[in-house]
């Protein structure tokens, strides 16, 4: 990636330009067999559309605090790079009561309401399908996000100094997150074209470097699992072949 990369939305775009084509997220459920993998194009297009709903429909910028109440997920990470790319403070598992936007799951949407600004809901099914109902006080993620803009740019541009990430009670500005994910990244021996086996949750900053960052930051990928525990011995390598992993974190 490129040296001069300071906010997460800049290791996505130099991500682009290198090689849009090859996978970046796979995501596995071992609870609903669900697979999804993306491609860093596809991806950089989720982001991009959820961009657009986080500065247009949310009207959230510079300054405003998104707290995501998700487990990790490849919709998560996608959240994650589209709040880089607006300027918004991400906090994930933040006190939705202090945020200006809480995005909730199904296990997590009585807490979420209480946030007294926006509110959008993710099913988290497998195709991203939406509710059969949006969740009273909530709009639908799947719903609102299929007709946004493919193409995102910021109001105001992103100041890589100003706080990020905020995840285990530690803060990170956009500049601290990327250097930090480099360091990651080479202390898990990760390069361009590696292929990183996350079974590690989204709750602290190892979890979500090694499902997320790390791989981003070195030019890699992550296959990024969940419920992982309810996969027998053999079918797990299996996935560690067939998925040409070449590193894992567990």
């Amino acid at each position: 990636m490129n040296a001069s990369d300071r906010t997460p939305a800049d290791l996505l775009r130099s991500a682009l330009a290198a090689d849009a084509a090859r996978p970046l997220v796979t995501f596995y459920d071992d609870a609903t067999g669900e697979r999804v993998e993306l491609s860093v194009a596809t991806f950089a297009n989720w982001v991009a559309k959820t961009a657009n709903l986080i500065q247009g429909e949310l009207s959230a910028g510079p300054g405003d605090r998104v707290s995501l109440l998700l487990p990790a997920h490849w919709q998560t990470a996608v959240w994650l790079l589209a709040c880089s790319s607006v300027g918004v403070t991400v906090e994930l598992g933040g006190d939705p009561a202090g945020a200006d936007v809480v995005v909730a799951g199904p296990e997590t949407l009585e807490a979420g309401l209480a946030c007294s600004g926006e509110r959008i809901a993710l099913s988290l099914a497998p195709l991203g399908r939406r509710f059969p109902a949006a969740p009273a006080g909530y709009a639908d993620y799947a719903v609102e996000v299929p007709s946004q803009g493919d193409r995102f740019a910021p109001f105001v541009p992103v100041d890589p100094d100003a706080p990020a990430l905020v995840v285990g009670g530690v803060e990170r500005s956009g500049v601290e997150l990327v250097a930090q994910a480099r360091v990651d990244a080479a202390s898990l021996g990760l390069a361009p074209g590696s292929r990183l086996l996350s079974g590690l949750g989204y709750g602290d900053w190892t979890g979500v470097s090694t499902g997320l960052y790390a791989p981003l930051a070195a030019g890699g990928s992550v296959v990024l699992c969940r419920n992982l525990d309810r996969l027998a011995p053999e079918a797990f390598e299996k996935r560690v072949e067939s998925e040409r992993v070449t590193d894992t974190a567990l």
